[in-house]
């Protein structure tokens, strides 16, 4: 982890000058070291593609005892809100009575700062991080943190779960694909 300096101006109007050091992360690599391409795939809606998903670990196979990273570079725009509904609806759906009503609403909010309204090209990174959460970047930029180990297992579920709805793309991203 880098940390970037900050300068703040001390109080009382005397001009002095604070450094603070506040936790920057330079980008998502830094979170899961040595990560290479598990496997890689497209999802596409009714003939239309929506994204190129990559999953990257060092754990070949993967291990959710480490962090990995799934990258998805979309090929299409899509609205904020749109991503939001569609995540929600599937942790939903694979989660159940598991996550209360509460809970998802929270992860709602906690989504709508993690993403981004998307256009063709535009990549947004989340990173597992075991019994810690996810971070989200776009591009390389941090976009949001979520300290919630359960959020984070229900989120990347959407995917990896076996009752995921594209379990070819599972396949592929896991690395198991014929």
């Amino acid at each position: 982890m880098r940390r970037t300096p900050k300068l703040v101006r001390g109080c009382c109007g005397i001009g002095l000058w604070a450094l603070l050091l506040t936790p920057t992360w330079a980008n998502w690599q830094d979170a899961v070291p040595g990560a290479q391409i598990i496997g890689t795939g497209d999802f596409s809606v009714f003939g239309f593609d929506v994204y190129n998903a990559r999953l990257w670990s060092a754990a070949r196979p993967l291990d959710d005892d480490q962090p990995f990273a799934l990258e998805l570079i979309y090929r299409r725009k899509i609205s904020r809100d749109d991503l939001v509904k569609a995540s929600v609806d599937e942790i939903k759906r694979l989660s159940g009575s598991s996550v209360s009503p509460t809970q998802l609403a929270g992860w709602q909010v906690q989504m709508q700062q993690s993403f981004v309204d998307v256009q063709a090209g535009t990549r947004i990174t989340g990173v597992y991080l075991p019994g810690q959460g996810a971070r989200f970047f776009v591009g390389q930029q941090l976009q949001h943190e979520i300290d919630d180990p359960l959020f984070a297992r229900a989120f990347f579920d959407i995917w990896l779960d076996p009752r995921t709805r594209n379990p070819e793309l599972r396949e592929q991203l896991l690395g198991v694909s014929r």
